[in-house]
């Protein structure tokens, strides 16, 4: 049986994205979240960016998806099967990242699309799909994702640094919010979001007392392989893992929190390139 039925394949592709329900249970989400929370390594590569309003937005990125419980969900059948889906194509593993929106101290992000950067890597196609996990409950409360439905049709727009991030430009982006409807991606811990890569998205800062984390899984179509090297990788086969790994890995206290964090402001130019334009 397929993944996704054809009416969920046309809504991602006329919205430009996707909200499954329940896709990881709650004991699932529950050995993620605590894996993350007590995982030193992540939490000491972390990269802090200013929003630009002066609040933190911190994340821990990697490239690989390792053997441990991150990456078992980044090769489960079930994401990766509706990524293809959705990407028509065989997908591989682009990168993942871990956001650490804590309460009372999680920055913003500004309006962007993740391909206004990664397009700085060699990418000629906005052929890519992230899935995000909810690790926490995300509510308009605690700074949920915030998309513009419909807007992957309006191509790639212009970037420009706003504080150490990437934003889409103002002028585009405020005629967009008068066009298309706005959308707060509230979502229950296990709740995942398919979601393309011109898609306009963005979120508050959380000033309520919830931490928001979640899981973002990024993923690239075989087809569209980067012609030049950047610090994200080129088409790496994809070894899929059954379902059930999750549980097994995420119960293995030594196997767990198995993966390779990269320096994201050490080794990301595809934000900083946008400033030397």
């Amino acid at each position: 049986m397929a993944a996704l039925d054809q009416e969920q394949i046309a809504a991602y592709h006329q919205d430009g994205y996707l909200l499954v329900r329940n896709l990881f249970n709650s004991e699932e989400t529950g050995l993620l979240g605590e894996t993350a929370r007590n995982d030193h390594a992540m939490d000491q590569a972390a990269s802090s960016m200013d929003d630009g309003e002066g609040n933190a937005v911190r994340l821990s990125l990697w490239n690989h998806p390792g053997e441990g419980i991150y990456g078992m969900i980044a090769r489960s059948e079930r994401i990766v099967d509706r990524v293809e889906q959705l990407l028509d194509d065989e997908a591989y593993h682009y990168h993942s990242k871990m956001i650490l929106k804590d309460a009372r101290v999680g920055g913003a992000w500004a309006w962007h699309q993740d391909y206004g950067y990664w397009y700085q890597n060699g990418l000629l196609f906005p052929n890519l799909c992230s899935a995000m996990i909810a690790v926490d409950a995300a509510t308009t409360a605690n700074g949920c994702l915030q998309v513009l439905k419909g807007s992957h049709k309006m191509g790639r727009v212009n970037h420009i640094l706003s504080g150490e991030q990437a934003g889409a430009d103002t002028a585009h982006v405020n005629e967009a919010l008068k066009r298309l409807e706005t959308i707060q991606c509230e979502m229950a811990p296990g709740d995942t979001l398919f979601f393309h890569c011109n898609l306009l998205h963005c979120s508050a800062a959380n000033l309520s007392d919830q931490a928001r984390w979640a899981l973002i899984c990024c993923y690239n179509a075989r087809s569209n392989d980067p012609y030049k090297e950047s610090h994200h990788p080129g088409y790496t086969r994809l070894d899929k893992v059954g379902d059930e790994m999750v549980l097994q890995v995420g119960k293995d206290d030594a196997r767990r929190s198995s993966v390779q964090f990269a320096d994201l402001l050490a080794d990301d130019k595809s934000a900083k390139s946008l400033d030397e334009k």
